[in-house]
């Protein structure tokens, strides 16, 4: 996962933030239903497995850090191409080389998976699929790479159980993309002192494929980012990016928590605008999309979780129950799409 707030979003990139959040905040009042309106039965969505989701989140940690230029990433990349493909996915590779904060050329590949390539109607599901190649926030071993079981794994080990379950039913009506995208945690570390210049130096992938989508034209309803969602009592409140650019989106899927009984997961505060995969996906890709994002503003300091970028970002942060939760909420949504 990228910079967040830390690293403050610059004056111009600020200014389209908040447009946008004004735009579709303005537009969103109109999407209320009456509260006279007959309530719509709820399709019950397939039950989501948090043991084949946990699997996949070890089956990643066990290739080790998964970052770009190294064996163990190549080696992960096949294994998640060669699973989508065995759910059923049409499966494309989106190679290129992209440039990080030091000058370093990265060989990448955002990897998609197509569900139903027919249907002109999509839903776009993503997380990224690499792992930080420092441990920036620790205290120890700070220039070596993380695990990454819950920052890259987690995101990743639930869409994959979702694949799996689009792969084996034959009554959803939507086309699904599951994109994992790639060199997204290859941000500026906090040494490398660039300021204001580091925020493109994340989410290299997801800008990559923003400026040439895996199909020309492509289009999808909506996004959804999965970003560090399986620690244990794991806090996901309305991250202020997808507010500014997918409210609507936003309030579907909380809606879609509440109803369950999750909202000791999803809870209503706002987040401050953060720089994930999302924002690209929505501002340049124009695609609206909401994050799904483990931060916590009741508490100080605010953020991501004492394990967040260190090497305490292992198997043993993963909660099966939050992986549970988020992804029964999001079968739910697209059940009920």
């Amino acid at each position: 996962m990228g910079p967040r707030m830390t690293r403050l979003i610059a004056p111009f990139q600020m200014g389209l933030l908040l447009s946008a959040y004004m735009l579709v905040s303005c537009a969103g009042e109109t999407e209320e239903r009456p509260a006279t309106q007959m309530a719509v039965e709820r399709i019950k969505a397939p039950a989501f497995s948090s043991d084949s989701a946990y699997g996949y989140i070890q089956s990643q940690v066990d290739f080790g850090p998964r970052v770009p230029n190294s064996k163990e990433h190549v080696a992960c990349g096949d294994w998640l191409a060669n699973e989508l493909t065995r759910h059923g996915a049409e499966v494309i590779e989106q190679p290129g080389r992209v440039r990080a904060y030091d000058g370093t050329v990265l060989e990448m590949r955002n990897i998609i998976g197509q569900f139903r390539p027919q249907n002109q109607e999509r839903i776009m599901l993503y997380a990224h699929w690499d792992t930080r190649p420092f441990a920036d926030k620790d205290t120890i071993r700070i220039r070596e790479p993380i695990d990454g079981a819950n920052d890259g794994g987690s995101g990743v080990g639930v869409l994959l159980e979702v694949a799996r379950i689009l792969g084996a039913d034959t009554t959803l009506d939507v086309g699904i993309d599951v994109i994992f995208f790639d060199a997204e945690d290859y941000g500026a570390p906090e040494w490398a002192n660039i300021g204001n210049g580091s925020i493109t130096t994340w989410c290299l992938g997801s800008q990559f494929w923003a400026n040439q989508p895996h199909k020309f034209g492509y289009q999808a309803k909506y996004g959804i980012l999965l970003d560090m969602v399986g620690a244990k009592d794991a806090v996901f409140n309305r991250e202020g990016t997808s507010m500014a650019f997918a409210p609507s989106i936003v309030r579907k899927i909380w809606k879609a928590a509440s109803d369950l009984g999750y909202s000791n997961y999803f809870k209503s505060d706002v987040t401050p605008q953060t720089v994930d995969d999302n924002l690209f996906v929505s501002q340049l890709g124009g695609v609206p999309s909401a994050n799904i994002v483990h931060y916590q503003v009741q508490v100080l300091p605010m953020g991501y979780g004492p394990f967040h970028h260190t090497h305490q970002d292992n198997m043993r942060v993963i909660s099966k129950p939050t992986l549970e939760a988020v992804g029964n909420t999001l079968l739910d949504v697209i059940w009920n799409d």
